[in-house]
């Protein structure tokens, strides 16, 4: 037998492989203006997201706002861009920003084209869901509101949070 034509045994060497390491930046992209009053009710929440043209949007859009241990916001993230009346929207999306930027608390908001802020079942679950990923992550939502065409939907005012 020929040992010039063995194939090579691998070796430990020849097995390792490169792994990248990471660091994680909140990024600011731009700024909304807005007085700073603590978010202490559904309708100061309802005056901000009416004041940053959430009402106006041609389709569903999600967001995230991030509060200090004051309720003051210190940041906001569009978290999903739908379609007329849906949008995708996930835990792991939800959460990453508010713990990076070291949210005390979050409150969600999200629009409907149509004008009602009713909320629909999935709206119903996907507020629960996240719920209980704040829980787990101890980064509790305070509210999750719907904006309509004159009038919104507040989650914790129905007591549904």
């Amino acid at each position: 037998m020929n040992n010039n034509l063995a194939l090579p045994l691998f070796t430990q060497e020849s097995r390792k492989t490169t792994i990248p390491c990471y660091s994680l930046k909140l990024v600011r992209e731009s700024y909304v203006s807005y007085d700073q009053k603590a978010l202490k009710s559904a309708s100061i929440a309802y005056e901000f997201l009416c004041s940053i043209g959430l009402r106006d949007k041609a389709s569903e859009e999600f967001y995230s706002l991030y509060l200090n241990t004051k309720n003051r916001i210190i940041g906001i993230e569009m978290i999903s861009r739908g379609t007329l009346n849906a949008s995708l929207i996930h835990p792991r999306e939800v959460f990453k920003g508010a713990l990076l930027a070291n949210a005390n608390c979050i409150m969600l908001a999200h629009n409907h084209p149509s004008g009602n802020p009713e909320p629909s079942n999935a709206d119903k679950q996907v507020t629960s869901i996240l719920v209980k990923a704040g829980k787990l992550l101890d980064v509790q939502v305070l509210d999750h509101i719907i904006v309509g065409d004159e009038s919104y939907f507040s989650f914790r005012e129905s007591s549904l949070l």
